[in-house]
Order: C-alpha cells, then structure tokens, then sequence
C-alpha cells in the first residue's frame, strides 16, 4: 500500500458539478484540497442536457454566484443561448435559463480547477474511506495508493454502484462510456450510512443535419442578455485576447470576449415540436420492453422530470406532449431532445424518435438511457452537510438523492465551504429557509428526506418574493466576503449597487408630480420606471431593476417580513445536542423515531418533519427547560396529557 506524501486538508471524491464547486470553496478558503475523479476529463461535465438554470434552479445559481461560487460565470462564458423566463408573472419566479456549449463548459471548469491555487486534480477511483471510531481520515484507490486528510467530501453523483439500462440491455456505468464505482457503497454502509436506489434517464441526441427544423418553432434567446453572473465586468476583462483592440477603439464588445457568443457573433435558437398520436401507439405496444415498467429497475425516478413512457401512461388524455431540439455547442451538430428521456431498446428508440414532427427522418448519434445508483438518505446529515454517524465525512449533490446540476452545485459549495470551516475550526455557515432557495434545499433534505430525486420548485420555498434571483447578491455576498470566499472587489461592487437602490428609492419618495410622490405613482400596476418623470436615465438596468420591484412590492415585501420575524423565535432556539427523544416517554412513538432519527437542529426544523405535532413540540420544549442531565436519568419524563394512541 502506497501512502502518497501530500497531506491533504480537504479530498474530494467527484469531479461533477458538486464536486467543482465544492473543491474551489476549499481551496479559495485557504484549505489544501485534493479532487479525485474516475476520469479528469470529465470534470465538469454535463452528463444530461447542457443547460444551467430555469425555474428555481436559475435563483440556486445566482446564489451560488453570489456567494463566490464558479456555476454563473462559467455559464456566461460559454452559454449559446440565454432567456428570463416567467417574466409574465411576478419577479419572485423570474429565473434565468442557458443552454451552455457542453464540451466548453466542462473544460473551462477543469481548466479553471487546474488554475486554482491550493487545489490539486488528480484521476482516480476511490475504493473505501480509511476511517477509525466513526472518523474518516482520507480514502484509498482502486490502485493502492492512500490520500490522506483532515475531511472527505463525497461527490459521486449517479456513479455508486451504478448500472445503465437500454430495453434488456445492462452495463455498469454511471455515465456512458464510464466505468461504475462499486466498492464505495460498502464502504460507506460501514461506516454507518443508509443507502438506498434512485434512477434517472437522458434523451437520444441526433444529427442535426437529419432533422427538418423547418417543421418545429424556433426559439430565439433574450436581448440583452440575461447573464448569471452578477459580476460580469469580470468577463470583459483585459486578460481575453480580443479586449485590448475594443479598449483601442473605444467601443465595448456586445458578448464577453474569449466567450461562445462572441465566437460566434450571437446566440444560437432552440426549437419546439411535438410528439404525435403515432409516438403513443408505439409506446404503448412496447411498455414491456420497457425495465421501468417489466420491474427490472428498483430505483424510483424522478417524479418532475418524467420519461416519454411515464407521460404517455400518466397523461394519457393528451393527444401530444412537447419538445425542445436544443444545440450542444458550436463544435458539434448533436441535438438534445429535451423532454423524451427514455430506457426502451434501440430499435424501439429510432422508430418512437421517427414519430416527433420534423424528426420523421432523424438519425440517432447517442441512444437514450437509464441510469440506477445508489444514492445515501439525507437525513443522515446535519445542516452543515456533514454526516452525523462519521466525523469529518460530507455527502454534496445527487449521492444525497438531488437531480440536477444546479441542486449539486449548491450542496457542493456550501459542503466545500463548511469543510473550510471545520478546518478553521469556525461555526458551520448555514441558511434558513428565508435567507437562500439553498436553505430551502438543504432544509428539505435534513428534515424531510427524499425517497425520489429531488428537484427544487419556487413552491419549496415560502418566502420565495423576498429569495429573488435578481437581489441574491444582496442576500448572500456579505457572508461570501466574510468568510473569505467572495473577493472584496466583488463585495464592493455588490454594496455600491445596493447604495444606488437605496438613494433613488429615497429620491423617489422626495420627488413629487402633482399632489404625488413618484414611489407612489410606480406603485401603479401600468407604471413602469422607464415611463416615470424625473427617473434617472444614467441608473444601471440592475439598479433600476430592483428599485422598480422593491417599491412596487414593498407591502408584499413587509408581510412576509413580519411572518418571518413571528416564526424567528422558533427558527434560532436551538435544540441541544445532549437532547435524547427516547427519555422523553409520552412522545408518540412516530414522533420520537423521527426527532431521534433527523436530530433537528432548531424547534423551527422539528417543526417541519412529518409526523411530529405541536403537542409532541411542547414536550420537547419542556425537556429543554429541565436542562440537560447530570447523571444517568433515573426517572424518564412523563406527560399523558397530550398523549396520542399508536
């Protein structure tokens, strides 16, 4: 056995979208950091459809930028095409969408990880963790060799144990083309973690060539551009080739140079069609070929993002269901077909992707998939992602039952972050649920658990007007810079943004029109500030941005304020660790499996976990009371006022 000289601080296993950006927040935080990956190449890459944000997921982002995160600008730098979307509706489930160059946007990611300073990339395929008395202290190879370290932190995504399905056909892989991992499940039952199946699936892609895309809808991209990134003078800076003879010239470059867009001079449209009676019939006639149908799949799928099958059988009153035909990059004419996932054999593939308007005569590059994996209950772990059974020991992303690339990301940097801080022997960073779509998550997963992947919807979260993709620099820079995550030029800019908003609200509120003061004529549903007199016409558009939505939803704003100041008090009192639900007789036997179970940090959070009542919540709070033993209790609190039957 080869124990490999560097000592580590922080190994991450994984080199996904949680792995990424949980190894950067290490390393950015001071820490020493090793990332372990089956294959280096595939750092970063997007193993389903090249797409960042959209509903929800779009505000996990900006938080994720926001905080000092890689996701945003990465997507701004290699995105070919960008939209708002929802931007009929209010601004709280306004959420930015792009359809990213796959093959550019997982190699600025590796090429951004081998720049990082205190952070080493290295291939391999992790066995075990090396752990003694419920502590991990590093992990070993399939090679023989030993990383040792301070934390581990576990990324593996769709990888653990995992087995692909094509109709009856079987290979171990988490992704194709790559191998499965199959000792590190044992590896971490032994130390004390649940695990369970999931599934999940990807489309066929095609030859762009062999689609008539004169019979689908096309799709253009927003102008301006909607960026992620709230720090996008970044991208425009003089380091990219192109910049010094736009400066010389003393025009600015429309896109940020060096990016997809500025290669190509713009964005590149999507298209919409359909599916038709024809693609029913087939899949009806074949649901026995199907392993998700003839049981030969265990994992349950995800429930929002559905396979062709389960829409044709579960909407079956709907004469055709829609598809997006999106790009992959500049460098390839592979097309995604967003929204027809599927694990049937392949012949039944060509004829079911033959019935798709525009698509009769289409030509498969890649067959769609299924992929089963093992994935761990996530509550298993404590706010701070680490686990409660294993010391030192961290699950980010789809191992802890998530979808996507976004949910990952978020678990990623705030794992990577909190690791940062156990070495600095400092307080765990966490968020409560009206601080950060990323707390909802996080809160979701501890508390509820999942027992299908979980995907984030702005309906999670109760406090969604006030957790806005456009204000989450606000929200989450000043603990980014704090912690020493988010550079202080990037503060800056975020607090001179937050002083305009500031002094033209107020210069707002002092200028009048008539017998009113402007606040309150952009108050009107039909005003706009673009239409408002005496608007500042210099403002940036972010600027105005927030000014418009804060005083047009400032009593919207001031309501979930006060709900939130009313449920503080259970939110911040903390339940002590010493708490043992099982002394505590008179709890319902649901009600103490599940506290004992999820060791919910605040009253807040037991307050969320099904099966446990305000009256089981009283008792608690009157345990808390008492103070924590000082010996072995010898008579066992007792309550039968509140009691309820099993």
């Amino acid at each position: 056995m080869f124990v490999y000289p560097k000592k580590y601080d922080v190994i991450v296993v994984g080199g996904g979208h949680a792995g990424v950006e949980a190894a950067l927040a290490s390393a950015r935080m001071g820490c020493k950091v090793l990332l372990l990956s089956i294959n280096v190449d595939g750092i970063g890459q997007m193993s389903c459809n090249p797409a960042i944000g959209g509903l929800a997921k779009g505000h996990l982002a900006r938080e994720i930028d926001a905080l000092g995160g890689e996701m945003g600008r990465t997507t701004d730098m290699t995105g070919l095409q960008f939209r708002l979307l929802n931007t009929k509706k209010g601004p709280s489930v306004w959420a930015p969408r792009a359809q990213c160059d796959k093959k550019a946007y997982q190699f600025r990611l590796k090429w951004i990880c081998e720049r990082q300073p205190n952070l080493d990339l290295k291939q391999g395929q992790v066995l075990r963790l090396i752990h003694k008395d419920g502590r991990v202290f590093g992990v070993e190879t399939t090679l023989e060799v030993q990383f040792l370290s301070k934390v581990v932190i576990i990324t593996t995504g769709t990888f653990l144990k995992a087995l692909m399905h094509i109709g009856k056909n079987q290979q171990a892989g988490g992704r194709a083309g790559e191998s499965s991992s199959t000792g590190l499940s044992g590896s971490l039952q032994e130390v004390g973690i649940r695990l369970g199946r999931l599934k999940t699936g990807t489309p066929p892609r095609l030859l762009r060539s062999s689609i008539d895309f004169d019979k689908t809808v096309e799709q253009p991209g927003d102008e301006p551009i909607p960026y992620f990134s709230f720090w996008k003078e970044d991208l425009f800076h003089v380091e990219h080739s192109d910049r010094r003879g736009a400066v010389e010239s003393g025009k600015e470059p429309n896109y940020p140079c060096g990016s997809i867009l500025s290669q190509i001079g713009g964005q590149l449209p999507c298209y919409i069609t359909y599916t038709t009676e024809k693609t029913a019939e087939i899949i009806r006639k074949n649901l026995h070929l199907s392993p998700m149908y003839s049981g030969v799949i265990e994992g349950t799928g995800p429930r929002y993002c559905p396979s062709i099958e389960d829409k044709i059988v579960r909407f079956a009153d709907k004469e055709r269901h829609q598809i997006f035909l999106e790009p992959e990059g500049i460098a390839t004419d592979e097309i995604y077909v967003n929204g027809f996932s599927t694990c049937l054999p392949f012949e039944v593939q060509v004829g079911l992707i033959r019935t798709i308007v525009g698509c009769e005569n289409a030509e498969i590059l890649r067959p769609a998939y299924a992929v089963e994996y093992d994935f761990a209950f996530p509550n298993q772990l404590s706010n701070s992602l680490e686990t409660r059974c294993c010391k030192n020991l961290f699950l980010a992303g789809q191992i802890n039952g998530t979808s996507g690339y976004e949910e990952a990301a978020a678990q990623g940097i705030m794992a990577g972050i909190n690791a940062a801080r156990q070495i600095q022997e400092a307080e765990p960073i966490t968020f409560r649920r009206d601080q950060a779509y990323i707390g909802v998550l996080i809160d979701d997963l501890i508390t509820k658990g999942t027992t299908e992947p979980y995907r984030m919807f702005t309906s999670r979260a109760e406090y969604r007007l006030l957790l806005r993709q456009d204000n989450a620099d606000a929200r989450l820079s000043p603990t980014g810079h704090k912690i020493g995550l988010l550079p202080t030029a990037h503060y800056d800019r975020c607090v001179i943004k937050q002083n305009a908003v500031a002094a033209e609200i107020a210069r707002l509120e002092q200028m009048r029109d008539g017998t009113h003061c402007l606040t309150q004529i952009l108050r009107r549903p039909e005003m706009t500030y673009a239409q408002l007199p005496g608007r500042n016409s210099a403002l940036d558009s972010e600027v105005v941005q927030q000014v418009e939505i804060e005083i047009k939803y400032a009593g919207y704003v001031q309501r979930q304020q006060q709900e939130i100041e009313k449920f503080k008090s259970m939110e911040e009192k903390r339940i002590p660790d010493w708490m043992d639900y099982t002394t505590i007789t008179s709890l319902r036997n649901e009600a103490r499996h599940k506290l004992e179970a999820v060791r919910p940090a605040t009253l807040g959070q037991a307050s969320r976990i099904s099966g446990v009542s305000p009256a089981d919540l009283s008792l608690v709070m009157v345990w808390m009371k008492r103070g924590a033993p000082e010996g072995p209790e010898s008579d066992n609190f007792t309550c039968t006022e509140n009691d309820e039957s099993e």
